[in-house]
């Protein structure tokens, strides 16, 4: 089988490096061609602007040859087809990519165990966002060089937060002290993994944190709400009172679709610390980082 990243733990802390060396480079200078002639197929079966278009400007600046199939188009969708007859089909035609958002936990793991070529898990429903995760934290790394030691406050709907899933996981096996920021009903207090804390009280952390990371509340895997908006709003929005209390050093982001009004409010677009642009710049550059090192491998 070979190579995918279905989340974080796929990668060592010298392959994180590595892929960071590449996006810098990148960044600095377009490379060649170096997917020329790979085909690599998006299949999106939820809604997506940032992760569906950066990847594909990732796959067109690489050279390579991009099918965007839409849930519509698939034969499993309208045929009675089987995710394995479907990544059969694909790869007998030549396709060695396919990047996937789905809204079924497990689900790209399951095209990666039938596929013979490289899955990218572009966020699978609570479970993973790995490449997310990535561009938050070349991030963080860019505004702090040094990760180790540094507080990073995750603030919001964790529960049910795939970017949070894998940014923690990340940040934690390099050297960070991850605080889980949320209600009982957003962050149950066994939800923390190994090595992250949990807090009720944002407020309590503002004055010690080095980045706070926001999450939107994701609704749509609610069937009722657990809280009211302006309880929310009371104890765990973002805004200009809150963002006096913040070190000066500070840097807020978020992983987007971000809700005015919610998580934050148009104070935070207008702090110097707002780092939710250079995210989104990042992800390119770190998608094409990832794809030339699935396919070409460590140079």
């Amino acid at each position: 089988m070979r190579r995918s990243l279905i989340d974080l733990d796929d990668l060592s802390a010298h392959e994180i490096e590595y892929l960071f060396e590449r996006t810098t480079a990148f960044e600095r200078k377009a490379p060649s061609r170096l997917l020329d002639g790979v085909a690599c197929v998006n299949m999106f079966f939820e809604q997506s602007t940032r992760t569906y278009t950066s990847f594909n400007l990732a796959e067109l600046r690489l050279g390579a040859q991009v099918v965007n199939l839409a849930p519509k188009d698939l034969s499993l969708a309208t045929k009675g087809e089987t995710v394995e007859d479907t990544v059969i089909t694909l790869a007998a035609m030549g396709v060695q990519v396919l990047v996937v958002r789905h809204p079924e936990a497990g689900f790209p793991k399951r095209l990666a165990m039938a596929f013979d070529g490289h899955v990218v898990n572009a966020g699978d429903g609570a479970h993973a966002h790995p490449t997310q995760a990535l561009l938050d934290i070349f991030t963080l790394r860019e505004e702090f060089n040094e990760l180790r030691g540094l507080t990073v406050a995750i603030v919001g709907d964790v529960l049910h937060s795939r970017v949070a899933h894998s940014t923690m996981l990340g940040l934690i096996g390099l050297g960070v002290d991850v605080v889980l920021v949320g209600p009982e009903c957003f962050l149950p207090t066994g939800h923390a993994i190994a090595g992250a804390r949990i807090e009720r009280d944002l407020d309590a952390v503002l004055e010690h944190a080095h980045a706070l990371i926001l999450l939107r509340i994701q609704r749509e895997r609610f069937e009722t709400m657990p809280l009211t908006d302006a309880e929310y709003v009371a104890s765990y929005r973002l805004d200009h009172a809150r963002l006096s209390r913040l070190r000066p050093q500070t840097i807020v982001m978020h992983p987007g679709p971000y809700n005015r009004g919610m998580e934050l409010d148009d104070s935070v677009l207008e702090f110097a610390g707002w780092r939710y642009a250079r995210q989104v710049m990042h992800g390119v550059y770190v998608r094409m980082a990832v794809l030339d090192f699935l396919v070409n491998g460590q140079r």
